[in-house]
């Protein structure tokens, strides 16, 4: 059997059965979707040999709880809302002799290591992993960054 009627006869047989578990899990259909994609990929690049269609459903299954357990530990999962929940919340305007305009003057390194823990609130541990540096990086552009945003906050009466 080539891969496409592989894929085919995993779509026919476990799309349905894996979407209405996800959704289950995440509340969310798009979610839902997502996980749905991510096993049949999985499954697609490492094909298994079952002793039966039990073993390879139970398999999936197994496959798409721990996929959407994965997605509910995710830090970022806790600080995200649904669209139109975030709706009402207007952006940040940018101020003259505001910090968020103080901030957007450093330079990008700087600038997004501060925004990150100031603004969103992740630890620098959580920013290593976003940014794809070394935490010890993260404390030094944090307070390198501090050190550049110190004399523009003063000038307009911040301490």
């Amino acid at each position: 059997m080539n891969i496409t009627q592989e894929a085919e006869r995993l779509a026919n047989t476990y799309s349905d059965a894996i979407l209405r578990l996800s959704y289950t899990y995440l509340k969310n259909t798009y979610d839902a979707q997502d996980i749905c994609q991510t096993i049949f990929v999985k499954l697609l690049s490492d094909p298994k040999e079952f002793q039966s269609t039990e073993h390879e459903r139970a398999y999936i299954m197994r496959m798409t709880a721990n996929a959407c357990k994965d997605i509910l530990k995710n830090p970022w999962r806790k600080r995200q809302c649904d669209l139109e929940s975030c709706m009402d919340i207007p952006a940040p305007e940018i101020n003259d002799g505001s910090v968020l305009a103080a901030v957007n003057s450093l330079p990008v390194s700087y600038r997004s290591v501060i925004y990150l823990h100031y603004f969103e609130g992740y630890t620098a541990e959580e920013i290593g992993r976003i940014l794809r540096i070394p935490k010890g990086t993260v404390h030094t552009r944090l307070a390198r960054g501090r050190e550049k945003l110190k004399p523009y906050l003063e000038e307009y009466g911040y301490e």
